[in-house]
């Protein structure tokens, strides 16, 4: 029969179990701080990579912008050398299908080599015109249209009783756009009816 007031078997005491469970508090509380600093690092270095991050992507979107910029100058300059082209084309075809052979180049076959280089120089402004339609270049149409400063330059004024005022009566060199964005403004010539002094 135990005592009373001995201790029961080899189980540790009540003052021994409270002062453990005491360490055992003091243990969780410097770990939970631990884990609560080592928390705050992580959300600080998350911050620091989110901010990184965004840094990044807003350079990259830069980037991008710059190097589409780029691309479409490059485009847009190729683009204008091309219309050069095609105007040249325009001009000798235009010629070609205006000549008239005079009455000694009639026999020398003139005429036949004249129709010939038309023909050629049609297929090939034909071929151009595909191209630019391809890249989206559409020209602009001027003809009997109001003056539109956007889109045309007034090269010329010329005064046509028969027509609004203005309004453009002829073009001297067409203009064109790139996806609804003006690539060349049309040379227009425009009717400026004369205001009489009163």
């Amino acid at each position: 029969v135990a005592e009373e007031g001995a201790p029961a078997g080899d189980g540790p005491d009540l003052f021994t179990l409270l002062a453990e469970l005491a360490g055992l508090k003091a243990e969780v509380k410097v770990e939970s701080r631990q884990v609560k600093a080592a928390l705050d690092q992580f959300r600080e270095l998350f911050d620091l990579l989110r901010q990184a991050q965004q840094r990044l992507e807003e350079d990259l979107g830069r980037q991008q912008g710059r190097e589409a910029g780029d691309r479409q100058n490059a485009e847009r300059d190729l683009l204008l050398e091309l219309l050069d082209l095609r105007d040249r084309l325009q001009a000798g075809l235009d010629q070609g299908l205006g000549y008239r052979p005079g009455w000694l180049a009639r026999r020398g076959g003139a005429e036949t080599f004249v129709g010939g280089m038309s023909e050629g120089l049609g297929m090939n402004l034909r071929r151009l015109d595909d191209i630019l339609h391809r890249r989206g270049v559409r020209p602009i149409p001027v003809l009997d249209r109001p003056f539109d400063p956007q889109t045309m330059h007034a090269c010329e004024v010329t005064e046509d009783l028969a027509r609004p005022e203005g309004r453009v009566v002829a073009e001297r060199r067409r203009g064109f756009t790139q996806h609804d964005r003006l690539l060349r403004a049309a040379e227009v010539v425009v009717n400026k009816l004369k205001v009489e002094a009163s």
